[in-house]
């Protein structure tokens, strides 16, 4: 799940990344804004799920995914999008574009 937070004196969006997966111990965020470097989530024990806030450029898209325990990849399934990428599979996007 995404949840967006625009500033009003900034062109920037923090953007929260909420994952669920029920084989996790532990989950990475890998995107295009990381250049596609892993970087680890932490869980949140109070909402059972793994969360990471990244600030994001207003108005772009960026791909990402997640990458579970180190060997299963997997998208949001609350994201903005999904565009096909070169592996056979699909990325989950992210839109920064005030709605």
């Amino acid at each position: 799940m995404l949840s967006k937070r625009f500033f009003k004196t900034k062109n920037e969006a923090e953007v929260t990344f909420e994952f669920q997966h029920p084989q996790a111990d532990q989950v990475q965020l890998v995107a295009e804004f990381t250049d596609w470097q892993p970087v680890a989530m932490k869980f949140n024990k109070k909402e059972q799920c793994f969360k990471l806030k990244q600030r994001l450029p207003s108005d772009q898209q960026f791909h990402f995914r997640y990458l579970v325990n180190g060997t299963i990849w997997d998208n949001d399934h609350h994201a903005d999008g999904y565009i096909a990428n070169s592996f056979g599979t699909e990325n989950s996007i992210v839109n920064t574009q005030r709605i």
